[in-house]
């Protein structure tokens, strides 16, 4: 099925602000939460289609990835459009685990966002992402890449394996909520009197109390380490782009769930061609004479070279147009053009001998300036490029 318009699903336009953003998810989500809508299948959908809207046009990167390109720009991103699985509700109410109680209140209302309806689990903890910067050359974006990086980040510890204890003998079952890591509270609100299922304060919803730390990481399960990463980085990618490794970023406390590693992607300047969307453009000089005589002359690709004719009496600003020689597009087989604008290379010292040549060529009637009708002007060809694409 096609996807909708994340505005359209929100109910707010590409120049909202962010709080009237976060103030229509809060009433879709509250509308169509599984736990005011037990069984019914349509609201679970609409509540997922909202958690994914939110989720891209509350983040600046993404918000601009999907205005620019639409849904097709947000491949790129590891994880789907929003980063998260967004067909599966545990993986929604994780994700949005940090920003649900500033939503909806302390404990999340309506089940705690904790989970959703029926028995909770522990909660487990998350890593922080970490976000780093690579910059690659038009041949890299071109073909795709492999890079492998050195990075600075918190790692699960050695001595302990991640559970911040000193021994197993040192976990015992949180007294507080018994092991389960939550706690159930009757409130009166405007709907009745509910429960309400709150993460257990004692154990921070580890559902375990920690007797005898760890020496070596003092009971938080992490410590500071290096890791050398390998990223796949696919063809077609764009400046500003970013792509989301999952579970590559900061260990996490006590065990729990390592964040991701955020990769923004910074394009270098090419020596000649200059990028726009796929389409690449060259400016490529002749010698008088080649424009005059007509020449077989090879023009620079990104691998290789393309051999082209160029007719007799060729003008400065001939536009070519080279198909399938620019850059793919992420994730599909569609490739870009290489635009030439062909220019004649005027000298700018001349020989006594040189001079006189042209002196005597000048006054021939074939080297004066003589445009026909049909030779189209500059914005003519700026004009017929756009409509040809």
């Amino acid at each position: 099925m096609e996807k909708r318009d994340y505005y359209e699903v929100l109910g707010v336009t590409k120049t909202s602000t962010p709080e009237e953003i976060k103030k229509a998810y809060r009433k879709m989500a509250m509308k169509y939460h599984p736990d005011r809508n037990p069984g019914d299948k349509e609201a679970e959908e609409k509540f997922k289609e909202a958690a994914e809207a939110y989720d891209v046009l509350s983040n600046p990167d993404k918000k601009a990835r999907y205005d620019q390109f639409g849904h097709e720009g947000l491949k790129g991103m590891n994880g789907g459009p929003g980063g998260f699985d967004a067909s599966d509700l545990g993986s929604i109410f994780s994700h949005f685990g940090s920003i649900f109680g500033d939503l909806f209140g302390d404990g999340g209302g309506f089940g705690g966002f904790g989970g959703f309806g029926g028995e909770r689990g522990n909660v487990q903890r998350r890593g922080s992402d970490i976000r780093i910067n690579v910059r690659l050359t038009l041949e890299e974006i071109a073909k795709g890449c492999t890079k492998k990086l050195k990075i600075k980040k918190q790692v699960s510890c050695p001595t302990c394996a991640g559970s911040g204890a000193k021994d197993a003998s040192s976990i015992t079952t949180c007294p507080t909520c018994h092991g389960t890591g939550h706690v159930v509270r009757t409130q009166r609100t405007m709907f009745g009197i509910m429960q309400q299922t709150a993460i257990c304060d004692a154990c921070h919803g580890t559902g375990k109390i920690i007797k005898n730390p760890c020496p070596n990481c003092r009971g938080t399960g992490v410590i500071s380490g290096d890791e050398v990463i390998t990223i796949n980085i696919p063809a077609g990618v764009a400046n500003g782009m970013q792509l989301r490794e999952r579970g590559k970023g900061n260990a996490a406390p006590n065990g729990g769930i390592n964040g991701d590693l955020l990769v923004a992607i910074t394009e270098e300047d090419h020596p000649i061609f200059e990028r726009d969307g796929n389409n690449l453009y060259l400016n490529y000089y002749i010698s008088f004479p080649q424009a005059a005589l007509g020449s077989e002359v090879e023009i620079p690709l990104l691998e290789g070279k393309a051999k082209v004719k160029l007719p007799a009496g060729t003008q400065s600003g001939q536009v070519l147009r080279l198909q399938g020689k620019g850059l793919p597009e992420v994730n599909r087989r569609t490739v870009g053009d290489l635009i030439v604008n062909v220019s004649v290379w005027t000298p700018k010292s001349l020989s006594k001998e040189e001079k006189e040549l042209l002196q005597k060529l000048g006054t021939s009637a074939n080297f004066a300036p003589k445009p026909e009708k049909k030779d189209k002007s500059f914005f003519s060809k700026v004009r017929q490029f756009f409509e040809d694409r």
